[in-house]
C-alpha cells in the first residue's frame, strides 16, 4: 500500500492502472472539498449565497473548463473512425457525444433547480447521489443484454452498491413525511424527471464510448470531455439568453429561479469577481468526474462508485472543515458518522473488485500495470463474479 500510494503522489502512472485512479480520486476529492468550504464561505461569511453565488460559481467554472480545453488543444478530437457529414468530415462519435454534451447542459440547472424546488434539501441530496449509483448499476445490466459490455460486474462491486446505498440512505429516517410532498407538484417532477433522464443518458454513452472501442482504436477522454464541454457551454448559453430575455422582473417571482438568475446579472453584486474565481475549483473537479466516469477498463457499476463515494468523503471532510474554520457552524451530524463508515465499508469491497479488475486487465494487456508498487496477480483469476 504505501508503495501504491508512493508511485500515486510523485510518479507520472500509466493510463487505466490502479495508480491512476487514485490520483484522479485524490484530486478529485481535494477539489471537492475546497468547492463545498467555498459554498458556506461566501454564504456565511461574506453574505454571497443562494443562486447568485450559483450563477457567478458556474460562470467561472465554465470559463476554466472551456479555457482548458481550447489552450491545451484537447478539441482536437482523436478518432480512429471518421465519416462525413453535411459536407463535413469528422469523427463518427461526434454523434453521440454532442448530444451527451446537451445532457450535461439539463444536468447542470436541474442540479440547481433540485435544491429550489418544493422539496427538502436533505430529499434532493439523497435523489441526486443515490440516482447516479444505481442509474450506473442499470446500465451496466443494460449494455451487457446488448452484447456492448463484456466485462463481468464482480459481486465485490454489487455489494459495494448495498453499502453506498446505504451510506447515502440514513439520513432519510430523518427527513419528515412532508418533505415527500413534491411528487404531487408537477413542475417538480417535471425537473425531477429531466435531471433522472439526462444523467441516464450521459452515463450510457459515457460507457457506449468506452465499451465500444477496439483494441486498436483511440480512447481519448481528454478529447470527449472537451467536445462534451462545448457542446453543453453553447446550449447553456442559449437557454440562459432565453431565460434571460423572457423574465421580467417587474412582474417575476422574486423567488422563481428565473428571477434570481436574472437579477443576479443585472443587479451585479460587489463579490461577482470573487464569485467568479470561486468557480475555478468546481470548473477543475468538472474534469476528474468525467474521468472517472470514464476510467479505462472498468465497469459503470465501479466507475459511478468510485465519483460518487468520493464526492461523499469530500461532503463529510469539507462540513468538517466548515466547522473548524467558520464560527457558528455545526459539526458533521451523527447520521453523517453512521453513512461515512457505511462508505467504507463499500471502498473495501471496491477495494477488492479494484484488485481483481487490475490483474485481469494486466493478463488481458488491456493496461500496463506500475512497476515496483507491491501489487502481485495470480495467474487466473478467481470465480465469485456475477451479473
Amino acid at each position: 500500500m504505501l508503495k501504491t500510494l508512493h508511485t500515486v503522489f510523485t510518479r507520472k502512472t500509466h493510463d487505466g492502472t490502479t495508480e491512476r485512479l487514485l490520483q484522479y480520486s485524490f484530486s478529485y476529492f481535494g477539489l471537492y472539498v475546497i468547492t463545498g468550504f467555498l459554498a458556506k464561505y461566501f454564504a456565511k461569511v461574506l453574505g454571497m449565497g443562494g443562486n447568485t453565488y450559483t450563477v457567478y460559481n458556474t460562470i467561472g467554472g465554465m470559463l476554466i473548463c472551456n479555457l482548458v480545453v481550447v489552450l491545451w488543444g484537447w478539441y482536437r478530437f482523436k478518432s480512429s473512425d471518421h465519416t462525413t457529414f453535411l459536407t463535413v468530415r469528422m469523427p463518427r462519435e461526434f454523434f453521440y457525444i454532442i448530444p451527451s454534451g446537451i445532457c450535461t447542459a439539463v444536468i447542470i440547472p436541474t442540479t440547481t433547480l433540485m435544491y429550489v424546488l418544493p422539496i427538502s434539501v436533505m430529499v434532493a441530496m439523497i435523489i441526486m447521489r443515490a440516482s447516479v449509483i444505481i442509474i450506473s448499476r442499470v446500465i451496466d445490466a443494460i449494455q451487457i443484454r446488448q452484447g456492448i459490455l463484456h466485462k463481468t460486474v464482480y459481486w465485490e462491486e454489487n455489494v459495494a452498491v448495498v453499502f453506498a446505498l446505504a451510506a447515502v440512505s440514513i439520513k432519510m429516517i430523518y427527513v419528515k413525511s412532508g418533505d415527500f410532498n413534491f411528487i404531487h407538484n408537477a413542475a417538480a417532477m417535471t425537473i425531477l424527471a429531466a435531471y433522472l433522464t439526462a444523467y441516464s443518458i450521459r452515463i450510457y454513452i459515457f460507457n457506449y464510448y468506452k465499451n465500444t472501442r477496439r483494441k486498436d482504436a483511440i480512447y481519448d477522454t481528454k478529447g470527449f470531455f472537451a467536445v462534451e464541454q462545448i457542446a453543453s457551454t453553447l446550449a447553456i448559453l442559449t437557454a440562459g439568453a432565453l431565460l434571460f430575455y423572457s423574465v421580467d422582473l417587474g412582474v417575476a417571482d422574486p423567488k422563481s429561479f428565473g428571477f434570481q438568475f436574472k437579477d443576479s446579472l443585472v443587479n451585479t453584486p460587489a463579490l461577482w469577481k470573487e464569485g467568479v474565481l470561486s468557480g475555478l475549483p468546481f470548473g477543475f473537479a468538472a474534469f476528474f468526474s468525467v474521468f472517472l466516469f470514464m476510467f479505462k477498463g472498468r465497469t459503470a457499476t465501479f466507475a459511478g462508485l468510485v465519483n460518487r463515494v468520493t464526492s461523499l468523503v469530500a461532503g463529510t471532510v469539507a462540513t468538517l472543515v466548515v466547522w473548524w474554520l467558520i464560527a457558528g457552524q455545526k459539526p458533521p451530524a451523527l447520521e453523517d458518522w453512521f453513512g461515512l463508515a457505511a462508505i467504507f465499508l463499500a471502498i473495501y469491497f471496491m477495494g477488492r473488485a479494484e484488485q481483481k479488475r487490475a490483474c485481469e486487465l494486466a493478463r488481458a494487456h488491456e493496461i500496463e500495470p506500475e512497476k515496483d508498487t507491491g501489487t502481485t496477480c495470480a495467474p487466473e483469476a478467481g470465480g465469485g463474479a456475477g451479473r
